[in-house]
């Protein structure tokens, strides 16, 4: 294995990864998780899948297209394999919103805080 995903978790033991997750249809969370997969697995990963936002503070973002929706995984590196992600949502507009990734930004800081 080349990388490793995991979720965060906040400081109450929730995953809004997984929550997210949990809502999708089963084809929906099929079409994730192969993405998912993909990153663990492939050296080098097609930018369509898998791409590092700029303007921020180390967020990535996952891509995954499924039927006529589009849903993000944000997330960052926590060293060179490891891949935390720290928030999902459905896609309805050309950009990231701002929101989005400061939720994800203030998340990977909490993270960081708490693993010391």
């Amino acid at each position: 294995m080349i990388r490793e995903i995991i979720f965060y978790e906040t400081a109450s033991g929730n995953c809004p990864v997984e929550d997210f997750l949990e809502s999708l249809s089963s084809k929906q969370a099929q079409k994730t998780t192969w993405v998912l997969r993909l990153i663990e697995e492939l050296p080098t990963i097609p930018s369509n899948y898998f791409k590092k936002l700029v303007h921020t503070d180390g967020i990535w973002e996952v891509r995954v297209v499924a039927g006529n929706n589009i849903f993000r995984l944000l997330g960052f590196f926590d060293g060179p394999k490891l891949i935390v992600l720290n928030h999902a949502f459905q896609k309805k507009t050309q950009k990231t919103p701002p929101r989005a990734i400061k939720i994800a930004e203030a998340r990977k800081k909490d993270y960081l805080e708490r693993r010391k």
